[in-house]
């Protein structure tokens, strides 16, 4: 699988590399502990899992159609997600360092603007 919808924890294990691949380019993407300007305790994150797989299947065949041979894989938390925990991984793979580079910058892009999976900033206790 190419991606995870998921309320557990983003694992930072890597796997070996593909045959001819020879780049990494990881985003992880960690929930800040000020939103707008308020001190938060983490975000609470949901989706649309169906339409959000059938989306994120959709972006990947999109980018290799477009860019040819590379991995990726995709994680984003759903659930809560405390300040300071990673909510999305995105790995990718290539033969070379600037069209991995390129291609994670693009599918964080994707997922953001495309993907259906909303955010509720969750309040500090007071």
């Amino acid at each position: 699988m190419h991606y995870l919808l998921s309320h557990d924890p983003i694992s930072d294990t890597t796997p070996p590399f593909g045959p001819g691949l020879g780049a990494e380019a990881r985003f992880l993407g960690v929930v800040r502990e000020l939103e707008d300007g308020r001190v938060i305790a983490g975000i609470e994150y949901s989706a649309y899992v169906p339409m959000a797989e059938k989306i994120l299947a959709a972006i990947i065949a999109e980018a290799r159609a477009a860019h040819g041979g590379h991995e990726v894989f995709i994680q984003h938390r759903l659930g809560f997600v405390a300040a300071a925990e990673v909510s999305i991984l995105i790995r990718v793979r290539a033969r070379h360092s600037a069209p991995a580079f390129d291609l994670c910058r693009s599918y964080l892009h994707a997922v953001k603007t495309r993907v259906p999976i909303w955010k509720r900033p969750a309040e500090t206790a007071a």
